[in-house]
């Protein structure tokens, strides 16, 4: 299953809104750790993975802006 693109082809309006608004609150939760320097918990390759404010700012600074 290709979740974005099913979520994308949905009939409801606020489900095909989800997606970008689950993008939304991502990063807004990655910018809330940096700045009080506390880690997020992701699942990366289907394992649970605490990713340090450290890293994060690592990763922007290699990352362009997707907006």
């Amino acid at each position: 299953m290709n979740l974005p693109s099913d979520i994308a082809n949905a009939k409801d309006p606020d489900v095909r809104a989800s997606l970008n608004a689950l993008r939304r609150a991502a990063q807004l939760a990655r910018k809330t750790a940096m700045q009080t320097n506390t880690s997020i918990v992701i699942v990366r390759d289907g394992q649970v993975v605490h990713v340090s404010a450290q890293e994060l700012r690592r990763t922007v600074t290699r990352e362009p802006a997707h907006d």
